[in-house]
């Protein structure tokens, strides 16, 4: 008798191969059988899930979040366990915390609440640390268990301020030989100890709670090859990281980044991912990226174009991060208030009044400025969220068939659900009004699914639910374009992410691979708007994303949700090196 048997369902097996019909037998931790074309039927399991009418697939492996203070105190995990998430890979984008000298936590705290928008005091109040190197932070993450399983990658910024003190948090500052020579070594130490791979950070966009630059904006490529050779030493690792590339408009500046990226592909030799996205000023770059790809992959390289599967949108409303009206003098003066007092400030017509008033006379550029008034790209989020909206969706297109003014429109939709209401923001891959552009991403044969940053964003971004989106608009919902084929999403998102970060051990479903799986109803498979709690340390906020259609989350041949809820199970452990 088997512990598990899923009996019934349309197999999707994750290499992208067509569907078929079987039972899917588990022992332990492991696929053990799965019925062939003949129709053989498994025998009985202690446990058994009716999946006839449901699609199985492996469980969804997610190489691109920033769990990295929340995996020392959170076993859930959510939302990732709960959009069928089975594994997750943190420290991208060069932030983590370690290795960490023991004067610096507050440091790598005000970086990853400034990088990432989580709030500072909830990463003091629920990290404890314990660790200083690498290896001694891997050996506190072998003692936890999650929901889900967890890799690690050394980030840049940690190693830098661990080798250079302050000088390594100034962007100005050049590394020496030696201290180059040092942070590849600890590199080095922590890949052989377990590590993934190596992060770096090279965008403006990512700065401190104070304003700070990330120090390893301008690292010249002495520092970041220097570093990097660690992996070629160690024959083991990643590289993942994020540059400007995608974004200037600067030739010369996207120029020598692209230069320096296919200089770490060929001189490293390890395989190197990085974010490629659309963005407004420069809606074409991300063509001119994906062939420079091509062209090192034809010379031999391995190197991926990390891609998002919707765009990436800031959620703003009252008790968000992002909120429209934060630049008017009247509204900070009422951030002492509870929400209950704001709102009912709010709603009064007079301060309504003033603050229409200094709305309309500040005038911010930028990012800033569509969040400010970019009433043409806010988006009320609807249940379940649509992101392919069109222009009639827009706050800019219901106030213009309404008649109204759109910054009022604004500001009495923020008021709605007793001030709860969210609107949503495409920033990223959405400059030509659909996401058209996304597909020619997505489909590119040296892409790769990422970009969630689930874990960050706490209050102003909830995209750990791509994996969801990514089957139910691409393979079912989407009405404005070419949907992709299921077996491709599924691949695209379990064997292909695991098998670039070298485990080899999941994402398919056939034997001797783990027993992570879903169980999908794939009719009823449905995102629901995000949700602002205080579920963090110290009261902190989050938003969290629920899901309905996921029947049953297997992560070890544990069944660790049932239809949207955790059960309890917690077989996820640290997964050290290559699987």
């Amino acid at each position: 008798m088997h512990d598990l048997v899923i009996r019934g369902g349309t197999v999707v097996d994750g290499t992208g191969a067509d569907r078929f019909r079987a039972d899917v037998a588990v022992d332990g931790e492991q696929i053990v059988t799965v019925s062939g074309a003949d129709g053989e039927r498994i025998g009985p399991g202690r446990q058994e899930i009716d999946a006839d009418g449901l699609v199985v697939t492996p469980g969804w492996v997610d190489i691109h979040t920033h769990y990295d203070g929340q995996i020392t105190w959170d076993p859930d995990l959510a939302p990732s366990s709960v959009n069928g998430v089975t594994s997750i890979l943190v420290g991208n984008c060069g932030v983590g915390f370690a290795p960490v000298a023991p004067d610096r936590h507050q440091f790598l705290i005000e970086l990853l609440e400034g990088v990432e928008d989580i709030p500072g005091t909830a990463l003091t109040e629920g990290m404890t640390w314990g660790w200083e190197t690498f290896p001694e932070y891997l050996d506190l993450l072998d003692t936890l268990h999650w929901s889900i399983d967890v890799g690690t990658q050394v980030p840049h910024a940690a190693l830098r301020t661990y080798v250079m003190g302050e000088r390594g948090a100034d962007v100005e500052a050049v590394a020496s030989p030696a201290e180059i020579a040092a942070m590849s070594a600890l590199c080095e130490e922590a890949i052989r100890a377990g590590a993934l791979g190596f992060t770096t950070s090279r965008t403006y966009v990512h700065r401190t709670s104070r304003g700070q630059q990330i120090g390893t904006l301008r690292a010249g490529a002495d520092e970041v090859l220097g570093i990097a050779t660690a992996l070629r030493r160690a024959d083991a690792g990643v590289i993942q990281l994020i540059s400007d590339a995608y974004q200037s408009t600067d030739d010369e500046l996207v120029a020598n980044e692209i230069e320096l990226l296919g200089r770490i592909a060929t001189e490293v030799g390890r395989p190197l991912s990085f974010t490629v996205q659309q963005n407004d000023d420069a809606p074409e770059r991300f063509r001119e990226l994906l062939a420079a790809i091509e062209r090192r992959t034809t010379a031999g390289a391995d190197v991926k174009a990390q891609v998002a599967v919707r765009p990436i949108g800031v959620l703003i409303g009252l008790q968000a991060t992002a909120n429209p009206f934060m630049f008017c003098p009247s509204y900070r003066q009422l951030h002492t208030l509870t929400h209950d007092e704001r709102l009912a400030r709010l709603r009064d017509p007079e301060v309504r009044s003033i603050l229409l008033e200094e709305h309309a006379a500040s005038s911010p550029s930028g990012f800033v400025g569509i969040l400010h008034s970019g009433y043409d790209r806010m988006y009320p989020l609807a249940d379940p969220p649509d992101y392919e909206p069109t222009p009639a969706d827009s706050v800019a297109g219901r106030a213009a068939a309404a008649g109204a003014q759109p910054d009022e429109m604004l500001y009495d939709l923020l008021l709605d659900d007793d001030g709860s209401r969210l609107l949503y923001v495409p920033l990223m891959n959405y400059a030509h009004g659909s996401l058209d552009d996304v597909r020619e991403m997505l489909t590119s044969p040296n892409a790769i699914f990422g970009l969630s940053d689930a874990g960050a964003h706490c209050n102003s971004i909830c995209d750990g639910t791509f994996p969801t989106t990514a089957i139910t608009h691409w393979t079912r919902d989407r009405s404005r374009g070419d949907l992709l084929e299921l077996e491709q999403v599924v691949h695209q998102q379990t064997q292909r992410t695991a098998h670039h970060v070298g485990w080899t051990d999941r994402g398919v479903v056939a034997p001797g691979h783990l027993a992570d799986l879903n169980v999908i109803d794939l009719d009823r498979l449905t995102l629901h708007p995000p949700q602002l709690v205080a579920d963090l340390p110290a009261g902190g906020t989050r938003l969290l994303q629920a899901a309905d259609g996921y029947v049953a989350t297997i992560k070890r041949g544990q069944v660790v949700a049932r239809d949207g809820e955790l059960t309890g199970a917690r077989p996820g452990r640290l997964q050290r090196g290559r699987r």
